[in-house]
């Protein structure tokens, strides 16, 4: 298991400390496989944390008050509530019908370049956190004003780099979703992961794509779909809640085509069931990070090509590791 290596990168807005963030993801992780009967499994875990780059003040857990900037609206809780609910069938026809609207209205083969300006407009007057994204400067060590996309991307590149040789799973959860398929396109030729796991993604949102189409695959003419990276060696597995408003397009593999290993996006509908204060969150990570369908391709991924008694020592091994020098997980 210590060549295999799992990464997460959250996505915009501002966090709670990163080890508190990493913590969190931890432990929704590990409420999923105990939920399917594998609670002893030992994993390395690194967090990409770029929240600091748009808020130098972080969350804060002691912060009692609402109306706080720093109050945390949605902590990590333990879950109270894993009985499964069927996706609605009249929200996935709803969902459908308004994904193919908006695809004839921004991604049409012949409308792609005019619509590009129309394309901006949009994301800066609805979607502000994407605007903030594609447009955000910060300043650099020399003063000098450098965009806050390639910082944020060189943080997640340097995470990919230090583990190059490793077997790597990424999670990706809303924005970080763009930031990891930008980057896994920018560097095809030199970084791979061997998973890649989309959760809450607002990657079928039409201006997205249209956005990538005119980035990444200028070359390919008037093509309507952005391209699979090719660094993505084994499965790109992409995990949405009906009632996401950010990934309310849950289909994938009809929005992205198949790189030349015959790789696409393989789309599962789940229950995302966070809830606090009897308030329910559909977007928030960590209900995604504990559906029984995330926690089946976490263990998958540790497990694969390995016996079950090589794979139980090799658990213990990180148990005793952590024990003894506090595997910082």
């Amino acid at each position: 298991m210590g060549s295999r290596v799992i990464i997460g990168i959250h996505g915009l807005g501002n966090k709670p400390p990163a080890q508190i963030l990493k913590t969190w993801w931890c432990k929704a992780i590990n409420e999923g496989l105990r939920r399917i009967q594998h609670p002893g499994v030992f994993f390395r875990f690194e967090l990409v944390y770029w929240a600091d780059i748009f808020h130098p003040t972080p969350l804060n857990v002691q912060e009692t008050d609402p109306k706080s900037s720093h109050y945390i609206e949605f902590p990590y809780t333990t879950a109270t509530e894993f009985s499964e609910k069927s996706p609605s069938k009249w929200r996935r026809k709803v969902l459908d019908f308004l994904e193919r609207q908006m695809d004839q209205i921004f991604l049409k083969k012949d409308k792609i370049p005019p619509f590009q300006s129309v394309t901006n407009l949009i994301i800066r007057h609805y979607f502000k956190d994407l605007d903030l994204y594609y447009t955000a400067t910060v300043k650099a060590e020399n003063d000098q004003e450098v965009a806050a996309r390639d910082v944020i991307k060189q943080r997640l590149i340097g995470t990919l780099r230090k583990f190059r040789d490793k077997d790597i799973l990424l999670i990706a959860h809303s924005m970080g979703s763009i930031i990891a398929y930008e980057v896994l396109c920018s560097l095809a030729s030199e970084l791979s992961v061997d998973t890649l796991i989309t959760i809450g993604s607002p990657l079928g949102q039409p201006l997205v794509m249209s956005k990538f189409l005119t980035e990444f695959f200028p070359k390919h003419g008037n093509a309507s779909k952005p391209v699979t990276p090719e660094n993505i060696r084994k499965n790109w597995f992409n995990l949405s809640d009906l009632g996401d408003h950010v990934a309310m397009n849950y289909n994938l593999a009809d929005d992205y085509e198949m790189n030349t290993a015959g790789l696409g996006p393989q789309d599962q509908v789940v229950f995302n069931n966070y809830v606090y204060q009897n308030k329910r969150n559909p977007h928030k990570s960590y209900g995604y990070l504990r559906t029984p369908e995330f926690a089946n391709i976490i263990y998958q991924f540790l497990s694969r090509d390995r016996s079950k008694l090589g794979f139980w020592f090799s658990n213990r091994y990180l148990e005793l590791t952590q024990k003894l020098f506090g595997d910082k997980r």
